[in-house]
C-alpha cells in the first residue's frame, strides 16, 4: 500500500502475472484430457480411459495438502515473496516435462505413471500458490479495496485458465487432428518453462508484504504455524473450507470438465469446445470485478450468500439451453449463463480467507483449509463423468453444484464479517 493509501499497482500487476501464468501451466491437463486420454490410458472403453485421465487430474490435488504445509511454513517463516517465487519453478519444470513424455505406445504403464509423479510436484506447487497470492497482494491493499485485490487473484486465475485455452484451441484448430495428436499438444506444455522463467523474474523482484514484515518485526511470526493454525483457529480453518467448497467444485466443473461434457455428451466437435470454454471463462471475468467493488461497499457476506442464490435460479435454465437444440449457440448460452453467476461469488472470496486468520499463521492457514477443500474441485471432473455414466442423466451434475452451494450458504449463515476491521488487527 502506498503511502496515501492507494493500491500498490506494482504489486498487483506483478501478482496477477505470477499467478496467472502459473495457473497457465497448471490448467493446460484439463484442457488436453481427451488427448492425454488416447496417449496415455488407452482403453477399449472411452469412459474407463476419461475417468484415468481425470483420476490423474486429481492425483495432483491430493499433493496440494503437503504442499499447503511446505509453503505455509515457508510463507509464514521466510516471508511470502520467497514462498511464490519456489512455487512458480515447481510449476514450470514438470509442466516442460509433461510436453516431453513418452507416451503409452513408446513406454507402456511407465509413461502413465510419470505422469501421475508429474501432477503430483504440480499439486505440490499449487498448494502454496494461490494461497500465497492472495495473501501476498491483500496485505499490500488499503482497508476499503481489499476485495478488489483479491479479486486480482481470481482475475489472473482465470486468465490463467483462459491463456491455457486459447493456445490449446489455436494449436487443436491450425493442425490438422493428426499432427495435433502426434506432437502439436505438447508445445503448449513446453511453453509453460519459459511461463516460468518470466514468472520467478516478477516474483523475485517484488516487495515483501508490509503486514508479514510488520509482524516479524514485532516478533509475532508463529514458530509453528500448522499446529497454531488447528489448535487456534479451528473454526476459521472450518469456515475458509466451506465458503471454498462453492468456488472449487463449480469451477473445475465449468473451466475442466465442460470440455470433456460438451464433447462426449453434447456431441460437439473439440475446438468448437474448447472455444465454448473461452468464453465461459470470460464471462467471469465480466462479473468478478464488479462484485468486487461492491463487496468493499456492502460487506462480503451479502455478496456471498446472493450470489449462491443467483445460481440457483439459473442453474437449470442453463441446463436446459445445453441440452434444447446441443447447437454451438445454445451450448455456449448455457455455459456462459453458469460463467456469469459463479463469477459473482468469485470475487469476494479472496478477502474472505485473509480476514479469517491472522498475520501469524495466514499463509498456512489459508493454504490448508483451502487445498483440502480444492481435493473436492479436482474430484468433480471424475466425479461428474462417474455420474452421468451411472445414472445416464446428463443433468444429474447440476447437483454438484447444487450441493455445494447448500453447504457454503449454511456456512455463510454463521460467518462474522470482518471487512471493516484494519488487517493488521486481525485475530
Amino acid at each position: 500500500m502506498s503511502a496515501n493509501g492507494k493500491m500498490n499497482k506494482k504489486v498487483i500487476i506483478s501478482g496477477m502475472l505470477g499467478n496467472g501464468l502459473e495457473w497457465y501451466d497448471y490448467a493446460l491437463y484439463g484442457h488436453m484430457a481427451i488427448i492425454i486420454t488416447k496417449l496415455f490410458f488407452p482403453s477399449v472403453d472411452p469412459v474407463v480411459g476419461l475417468l484415468a485421465t481425470y483420476g490423474t487430474f486429481a492425483a495432483g490435488f491430493l499433493a496440494r495438502p503437503l504442499g499447503a504445509i511446505l509453503f505455509g511454513y515457508v510463507g509464514d517463516t521466510f516471508g511470502r515473496k520467497t514462498a511464490l517465487a519456489i512455487a512458480i519453478l515447481m510449476m514450470a519444470i514438470p509442466t516442460g516435462l509433461i510436453g516431453l513424455l513418452p507416451t503409452y505406445a513408446d513406454w507402456g504403464w511407465i509413461a502413465p505413471a510419470c505422469l501421475i509423479m508429474i501432477r503430483i510436484l504440480q499439486g505440490l506447487s499449487m498448494g502454496g500458490e494461490f494461497s500465497g497470492a492472495i495473501t501476498y497482494m491483500v496485505e499490500h491493499s488499503p482497508q476499503n479495496k481489499r476485495a478488489v485485490a483479491g479479486s486480482a487473484a481470481i482475475i489472473s486465475l482465470v486468465l490463467g485458465f483462459l491463456l491455457g485455452s486459447i493456445v490449446s484451441t489455436s494449436f487443436a484448430s491450425a493442425l490438422s487432428p493428426e499432427d495435433f495428436e502426434s506432437w502439436g499438444w505438447r508445445v503448449p506444455f513446453l511453453l509453460g518453462i519459459v511461463v516460468g522463467v518470466v514468472g520467478f523474474y516478477i516474483r523475485s523482484h517484488c516487495d515483501e508484504s508490509p503486514a508479514y514484515e510488520e509482524a516479524k518485526a514485532e516478533g509475532t511470526l508463529s514458530k509453528t504455524p500448522v499446529r497454531d493454525a488447528f489448535k487456534k483457529h479451528p473454526k476459521s480453518m472450518i469456515q475458509a473450507f466451506c465458503i471454498y467448497l462453492f468456488v472449487t467444485m463449480p469451477f473445475y466443473m465449468i473451466s475442466i470438465y465442460f470440455i470433456a461434457y460438451t464433447t462426449k455428451q453434447l456431441e460437439q466437435p473439440y475446438d468448437e469446445a474448447l472455444l465454448i470454454n473461452s468464453f465461459a471463462m470470460l464471462a467471469m471475468l465480466v462479473t468478478v470485478p464488479i462484485s468486487a467493488h461492491i463487496s468493499d461497499r456492502v460487506g462480503r457476506k451479502k455478496v456471498l450468500m446472493t450470489a449462491i442464490l443467483l445460481m440457483f435460479v439459473v442453474i437449470y435454465p442453463a441446463f436446459q439451453l445445453m441440452h434444447a437444440h446441443s447447437d454451438f449457440y445454445s451450448i455456449l448460452a448455457g455455459q456462459v449463463l453458469l460463467g456469469l453467476a459463479l463469477g459473482v461469488y468469485l470475487a469476494p472470496v479472496p478477502a474472505v480467507l485473509v480476514e479469517l486468520f491472522p498475520t501469524s499463521i495466514r499463509f498456512t492457514g489459508m493454504s490448508l483449509s483451502y487445498n483440502f477443500c480444492a481435493i473436492l474441485g479436482g474430484l468433480t471432473p471424475m466425479l461428474s463423468t462417474w455420474l452421468i455414466a451411472e445414472t445416464g442423466n446428463n443433468d444429474s451434475i447440476m447437483y454438484i453444484i447444487i450441493g455445494a452451494g447448500l453447504a457454503s450458504f449454511l456456512t455463510l449463515l454463521t460467518y462474522h464479517d470482518r471487512w471493516r476491521e484494519p488487517i493488521r488487527s486481525l485475530k
